[in-house]
């Protein structure tokens, strides 16, 4: 497999680029924004995916560059893995409407842990339908958006089970809890790789379901999977939870 990498410099990009010379994966491409980098710049993106054709791009970016990236792949017909997070509404329709033209995979988070927490806690709170739930994220300390992809997921989860509820980010003054409210808070400290808790409380006891990633590496193995994945797709726009559950 050939696969172009965006984001090349960043923490991912680097995951990604050491993850492919593991697993003897090509990369075709490997393209930046750091203007002191020796690698491909990212502002010849669309010429360079025409130009290498990689079975696949994989793209941890930022949601301005992410549209683009995956505009330019659309218009290739090149598979596209997008592991960005904090999209508006605008631009996930963007990334949606390019599946129309070539294969586009979002993922939030390429855990296969994390997927396994999804489910978790969507069994727990439609067993527990009475319990207050909080969700807590913890990043490291250059993480841009708050709440995370991946608690995002989680609390669309939690909705989607118990029905939609009222998010609270952060507690401050005077502050009671309301029914049917659902606590998020975003802790951003160090250099934390990812934490995500879903605590359930009532009668007089607790459940915590929590996922903790000791490295990146994770991250990159799951996005060469759904990248290999995508390969073989025809084009549309998926999620990570269709890879994992062939995993």
């Amino acid at each position: 497999m050939r696969v172009g990498v965006t984001g090349a410099t960043g923490r991912m990009g680097r995951e990604i680029r050491e993850a492919a010379a593991a697993r003897g994966v090509e990369v075709a491409f490997a393209t930046t924004r750091d203007p002191g980098s020796d690698l491909d710049p990212a502002g010849e993106f669309a010429s360079l995916v025409e130009r290498e054709n990689p079975d696949a791009v994989v793209d941890f970016t930022v949601p301005e560059a992410s549209v683009e990236y995956v505009t330019a792949c659309a218009a290739a017909g090149v598979p596209i893995v997008v592991g960005t997070t904090g999209f508006d509404d605008d631009q996930l329709g963007t990334l949606r409407d390019a599946g129309s033209d070539a294969p586009v995979l979002l993922g939030a988070n390429f855990s296969r842990g994390v997927q396994a927490l999804l489910d978790a806690v969507e069994a727990a709170v439609g067993a527990l339908p009475e319990y207050d739930v909080e969700v807590t994220e913890t990043h490291h300390n250059g993480k841009r958006d708050a709440p995370s992809g991946t608690a995002n997921v989680l609390l669309d989860r939690i909705d989607d089970t118990r029905g939609d509820s009222e998010r609270v980010h952060g507690r401050v003054g005077d502050q009671p809890r309301e029914d049917g409210e659902i606590g998020v808070h975003a802790r951003r400290a160090g250099d934390v790789t990812g934490e995500h808790e879903a605590l359930l409380a009532g009668n007089d006891e607790v459940l915590e379901l929590t996922h903790r990633a000791g490295d990146r590496s994770v991250f990159a193995a799951g996005a060469l999977d759904a990248a290999a994945w995508l390969a073989d797709q025809p084009a549309d726009f998926y999620r990570f939870e269709a890879v994992a559950s062939e995993l």
